[in-house]
């Protein structure tokens, strides 16, 4: 009798398990951000034109819109920063997209960005350290939809040497 008890726990036990787990036939979560930004502290000489590097990443099975993308009706990848004090920043340096295409529709290009893409912004600033603010709003989409805008946080840290 004890050893029938133990079973029966240990299917309830088990099945309580696979009901925590989902189906397996259930489709994958979407992530909660399609890109990451990685923030890494860089230097530039102060008073001097400086470029500083934004890394971004796409998360795989995912592409964004460009920033300049091939139809107005598609939401174009864009960062907007805020004012620093003691940094001037100039006109953001956006990557080329590349061309991508669907199966069911080969002839229609778009111009995306896939994987890792880097931002540029060139900026003059006075010595010391700076922190730029400013976020990026993008529209991620797979092979068989586009999802609703996001908008990323991001934070520039670097010093003027």
């Amino acid at each position: 009798m004890r050893l029938g008890a133990m079973v029966a726990g240990m299917l309830v036990y088990s099945g309580s398990l696979l009901g925590q787990m989902g189906s397996l036939d259930a489709p994958a979560a979407k992530p909660k951000s399609y890109v990451t930004f990685a923030a890494e502290p860089q230097s530039v000489k102060a008073g001097k034109r400086g470029v500083l590097e934004l890394h971004f990443r796409v998360q795989d099975g995912f592409h964004v819109n460009s920033h300049t993308p091939k139809s107005e009706l598609l939401i174009p990848t864009k960062l907007t920063l805020q004012p620093a004090a003691g940094v001037k920043a100039e006109a953001l340096e956006y990557p080329v997209g590349t061309a991508y295409s669907f199966s069911f529709d080969p002839s229609e290009k778009l111009d995306v960005y896939s994987g890792a893409f880097t931002v540029k912004l060139p900026v003059v600033a006075e010595a010391g350290a700076h922190t730029v603010e400013g976020t990026l709003r993008y529209q991620a989409c797979d092979n068989a939809a586009c999802y609703p805008p996001k908008s990323l946080p991001v934070q520039v840290i670097f010093t003027a040497k």
